[in-house]
């Protein structure tokens, strides 16, 4: 009968302890894969954004706002739409709107409704230079990501950090 008991403390304390642990930080796993995607994210986008340049183009960014504004409808979307699909922040997208304006990318048009807000539309020679940046981008994808992943594999990771976006 002692025995059962000791192992029950045993048990509990083991219990408390782990509780305890979870309540003052995140467990050493938990930490570690939060360091191992942020260093994951970190090199891929450098090894990237090497690519870009090497070819001479601009940074992924540039490619982000183009992509989201040629798949939006009629290839234009509000700036918070812009910031809520690409995750930049305001003031760094709004500085990224004029540059991709006075490189002829984009053109603002202001609102039929009441001429106040603008729209950020994606002009011809924006939607060439995306597909221009995709050719690059794509290979950079398979050459970072896929050579180092089969699709079961990559599914698996899509399947895991689905449970952050979802």
């Amino acid at each position: 009968m002692h025995m059962h008991i000791i192992i029950l403390a045993i048990a509990v304390n083991i219990y408390v302890f782990a509780s305890m642990k979870n309540r003052n930080g995140p467990s050493e796993p938990v930490t570690q894969a939060w360091i191992s995607i942020m260093r994951a994210q970190q090199r891929l986008l450098n090894a990237i954004e090497t690519d870009f340049k090497n070819a001479g183009l601009p940074s992924l960014s540039w490619y982000d706002v183009l992509w989201e504004l040629a798949r939006a409808e009629e290839g234009r979307l509000r700036p918070f739409e812009i910031e809520e699909r690409t995750l930049l922040a305001q003031y760094n997208l709004s500085r990224l709107i004029d540059r991709l304006q006075r490189e002829g990318l984009v053109s603002r048009e202001a609102f039929a409704e009441d001429g106040r807000g603008r729209w950020v539309v994606i002009t011809q020679a924006g939607r060439l230079l995306r597909e221009r940046m995709w050719a690059v981008y794509s290979k950079a994808i398979d050459a970072h990501v896929g050579a180092k992943l089969d699709d079961q594999a990559a599914a698996s990771i899509v399947a895991l950090l689905s449970r952050f976006t979802g």
